[in-house]
């Protein structure tokens, strides 16, 4: 993002903005950390290098909710690197405190890249035109100007996601196998208590979010992306039994690696 502007890039770097408010909802099963491993850890940040995690430069609060289950929904803290102006990537945990879970990964790609994918591959991906414009998608604790222009170069861009472990489910343990993700793309899809929750908690004001970015230019989704719109329901499955994050007409998957159905 060699354009992003000096305000934007100082603002970036203000990481202790919009963080330690979400803590993780589920408890983990184990031990405490004891003294001699809170020693190893102190020990190692002092020593070792960690450059991917030293190149995460921006924080973004927004919502996903399973392929073909609209009602799966979950707010997800997304820490993004920026790999070149085009594609960038993000890790996304349940929460924006020292203990919060890992829960997936997301790949952000241009328009032009995304055209460029094959016609299956598309439909792996969601748009961002609708999460950016509704104020649902945030950078907690970036001045609005700075918002603009972050969220100007992520308007049309597209998402694949995969969440590995499934905390909106009581899952105190990462079980199960991943599960595709998407993003809303239109008003009613989004739960409105989750929303206010999150408005709530990080001191946002969605609609005056929202309008603020009324004039920042989104461009028509293109086709293949959001295949959820169109019934078609993708998500792994095992070799032997059923899938878990989604269901078909009949009530059961079908596929070998795939599931098709109806949302």
């Amino acid at each position: 993002m060699r354009r992003l502007t000096l305000a934007l890039v100082a603002a970036l770097t203000l990481s202790a903005c919009g963080a330690n408010n979400s803590p993780p909802q589920a408890p983990i099963p184990g031990q405490k950390t004891s003294a001699g491993l809170k020693t190893l850890e102190a020990g190692a940040t002092l020593i070792q290098s960690r450059p991917p995690v030293e190149a995460i430069s921006t924080y973004l609060d927004g919502f996903h909710f399973y392929s073909g289950d609209k009602n799966g929904q979950m707010e997800a803290h997304h820490y993004v690197t920026v790999l070149n102006e085009e594609v960038m990537q993000a890790v996304i945990y349940d929460g924006n405190t020292k203990d919060a879970r890992l829960m997936g990964v997301e790949y952000i790609i241009s328009e032009r890249l995304f055209n460029a994918l094959p016609p299956e591959e598309k439909k792996l991906w969601h748009s961002h035109q609708y999460e950016v414009k509704s104020g649902s998608l945030v950078a907690p604790g970036l001045p609005a100007a700075a918002d603009k222009a972050l969220m100007s170069r992520i308007v049309n861009t597209y998402g694949k996601t995969w969440h590995t472990w499934h905390t909106d489910r009581d899952k105190t343990l990462p079980l199960g196998i991943p599960a595709l993700m998407m993003g809303f793309t239109g008003e009613g899809q989004l739960d409105p208590t989750l929303l206010a929750e999150r408005d709530r908690r990080m001191d946002i004001d969605t609609p005056a979010v929202k309008r603020q970015r009324e004039d920042l230019p989104a461009h028509p989704v293109l086709p293949g992306a959001n295949a959820w719109e169109r019934g078609e329901v993708i998500q792994l499955r095992r070799v032997n039994g059923s899938g878990e994050h989604g269901r078909g007409d009949t009530g059961h998957f079908t596929g070998a690696e795939q599931v098709r159905g109806k949302e």
